[in-house]
């Protein structure tokens, strides 16, 4: 059962990092090519398809990629009873993580909605944003470090059980 939640975990894993590289990769630089065409049927065409391509690579493979990979790691939480300090660090980049797939879906919607994004940020500052986090859970996976000195900066109700075992 362990095994088939952490393939699980691992695969949908893989697919939202692509897919938080790829996509805003395609907004930055499939994003303006569209615009440089001067034939208006060409470039109706050419808006068309990267449409398509955002819109269901966002919804369509990174979203359930992400929902998925974030169930079985809640599932992996209580099969495996990892309650370490190391992977309340690493729940925390994954929130990040989010954020940043929720701020590419913003992407998404602002490129369809403007016809473009040249009034918006570059998308390239969730890659910038992103990778970081995505080594950190890397890192945070592999290393398994014993973070016991950040326990230190805690406030002691969080150090204490609870009693509700």
């Amino acid at each position: 059962m362990i095994a088939a939640l952490k393939y699980l975990h691992l695969a949908s894993m893989l697919c939202w990092v692509a897919a938080m590289i790829a996509l805003p990769l395609l907004l930055s630089f499939y994003g303006n090519t569209w615009r440089t065409n001067h034939g208006g049927e060409k470039r109706q065409a050419r808006y068309a398809e990267f449409r398509l391509i955002t819109h269901y690579g966002y919804i369509a493979f990174a979203t359930p990629a992400a929902v998925i990979s974030i169930a079985a790691g809640t599932a992996l939480i209580f099969a495996a009873d990892v309650y370490d300090l190391w992977f309340a660090a690493k729940l925390a980049l994954v929130s990040g993580m989010a954020l940043v797939h929720a701020w590419i879906g913003h992407f998404v919607v602002m490129s369809a909605e403007n016809r473009g994004i040249d009034k918006m940020p570059s998308p390239l500052i969730a890659l910038g944003l992103g990778i970081p986090l995505m080594a950190g859970v890397l890192w945070l996976v592999l290393a398994k470090p014993e973070l016991a000195g950040l326990a230190d900066w805690l406030p002691q109700f969080m150090l204490q059980p609870r009693g509700q075992e």
